[in-house]
């Protein structure tokens, strides 16, 4: 199904795109219920049908993607010479209901260290849709049996097993990803925070550790030439202040929740507003409370 590889390739390649599903047909229409197209910015996949009804769906899955709109939409159009229209008019004097479902890009997360913490991290955000990449120098913490409790992931999960200077893993991680670094070796932890303070593409870097290691660190990255600011990109202690314990578990758990406060900044961040939508096109949520 092209669709499918359509949705595939824009999850891939960390575009947006919206789906556009033919919800409903009454009387005649180009195209049978159930009939799909994935559109980005600049590409399209599919067909509901050619003609003004298809263009509609395009320019309005275009103006959701560029801004940021996350909740899907039902766009009505009548195929009448009667009805107006923007491009072209076709006649076949029936009426279609147009589903158009965002397929935004997923937050990425980056876990440096595969250890007792960051496995249980691993295993929380697994549990939800994004990009997941773990990172670690050494085999025996990314062998399949111990990465076994991520077989029924959400997440996409990446597995890197980098021997040798997994700090250059940071420039090849997408755009807007955050990372989190919780190695077992400090001078490991102290390259990583080198590397990715220097990467200006990352959305957030997170260390675990101590007031003590975060001063020697601070010291060590200003004599490497970095300037304060690049410095002050680092957020640690990480974790949500309420979320207190020692445990791998609780502490996965404070990290986690403050991950998800970074995505939902994130993402509100990049939502432009919204123009006020006609009657003709509306939320599917409120399409379906009008027809409860």
């Amino acid at each position: 199904m092209e669709w499918v590889k359509a949705v595939q390739r824009l999850r891939a390649r960390r575009e947006a795109g919206v789906l556009v599903t033919v919800l409903s047909v009454r009387g005649h229409a180009p195209r049978e219920a159930g009939a799909k197209m994935v559109v980005a910015m600049d590409n399209l996949w599919g067909t509901v049908g050619g003609g003004n009804l298809e263009a509609l769906g395009i320019s309005r899955s275009r103006e959701m993607i560029a801004q940021g709109i996350s909740i899907p939409e039902v766009l009505t159009a009548a195929l009448s010479d009667k009805a107006p229209y923007q491009h072209g008019v076709q006649c076949c004097g029936g009426e279609v209901q147009l589903l158009l479902e965002p397929l935004p890009v997923v937050p990425s997360v980056a876990i440096f260290g595969v250890g007792h913490v960051g496995l249980e991290l691993a295993r929380i955000l697994a549990r939800h849709d994004l990009e997941l990449h773990l990172v670690d120098s050494r085999a025996d913490q990314l062998t399949g049996g111990r990465l076994g409790v991520l077989d029924d992931a959400v997440a996409q999960v990446h597995v890197h097993n980098v021997p040798v200077l997994p700090e250059l893993v940071v420039g090849e991680l997408p755009a807007g990803t955050h990372v989190v670094i919780m190695t077992h070796d400090h001078a490991e932890d102290a390259a990583l925070c080198d590397a990715a303070i220097r990467n200006e593409q990352l959305a957030t870097i997170g260390l675990i550790g101590s007031s003590a290691k975060w001063t020697r660190f601070q010291r060590k990255l200003a004599e490497d030439g970095n300037p304060p600011e690049a410095i002050a990109r680092i957020t640690t202690p990480i974790g949500t202040p309420g979320i207190t314990g020692k445990q791998p578990a609780v502490i996965a758990v404070s990290v986690a929740a403050w991950l998800l406060e970074r995505f939902t900044e994130q993402a509100t961040a990049a939502r432009l507003p919204v123009p006020a939508r006609s009657a003709e096109r509306r939320p599917a949520s409120a399409q379906r409370k009008a027809q409860a």
